[in-house]
């Protein structure tokens, strides 16, 4: 029998640990979907993935948390796009390339489709899925802000750093509700997805213009 070294087994208590958060996520959008968020109960979330209730609270400590299942891996995303990006490319600019790196790697943030048009309408008749949205939005704001002004050795309040993100998330925000729209009228996810991109470079020229004479462009 081999026995597994002491490095392997956080890795594989990492995988497992994630292998049952998507499992849960996963059962729960199921049931927000069909019967809308206000609608289900951890009871009934946990019953479904056949897991305790605290075992659903110890991977969501809120319910909305399971609905907003990948707001971590964004945030993971947008510091990377920036902290990672090669010297010779602007900040700002990287923030452009990423709308572009997400769509050809299909990331599930930028989708649209029959999948995504269910989130988008599951969080439409629900008040605490849209406060909850709003508050994502104000937060992804703030960590671009803060990590802007870090990439060019500014101070973290930084006026000019608060204001592209504020402008940034505007236009990513404009992006994002006229690629859905698209879909609704016409189920063209290629049409959808050029409206979007073409929209997150219209608004990075904007953003740009702005930001002249700083050191984000």
């Amino acid at each position: 029998m081999t026995v597994p070294s002491a490095s392997a087994q956080p890795d594989r208590r990492s995988r497992k640990r994630f292998a049952t958060r998507r499992a849960i996520s996963a059962v729960a959008d199921r049931l927000f979907f069909e019967r809308g968020f206000d609608n289900v109960t951890i009871d009934e979330i946990a019953a479904a993935a056949d897991v305790g209730r605290m075992t659903v609270f110890n991977h969501f400590p809120r319910k909305e948390d399971m609905f907003f299942d990948r707001d971590e891996e964004g945030r993971e995303t947008l510091r990377d796009a920036l902290r990672q990006r090669d010297p010779s490319v602007a900040p700002l600019e990287a923030l452009r390339l990423l709308a572009h790196q997400l769509v050809r790697e299909q990331k599930p943030y930028v989708e649209f489709s029959v999948r995504s048009e269910s989130f988008i309408e599951t969080v439409k008749g629900s008040e605490a899925l849209k406060a909850r949205a709003r508050a994502i939005r104000g937060e992804l704001e703030q960590l671009v802000a803060g990590v802007l002004s870090e990439c060019v050795g500014r101070d973290q309040n930084d006026p000019d750093a608060h204001l592209a993100a504020g402008l940034l998330m505007a236009s990513w925000t404009v992006a994002f509700i006229q690629a859905h729209r698209t879909f609704h009228e016409t189920r063209d996810a290629g049409q959808s997805t050029a409206i979007f991109l073409a929209i997150i470079d219209k608004g990075a020229r904007g953003v740009t213009a702005a930001m002249a004479g700083t050191p984000y462009v």
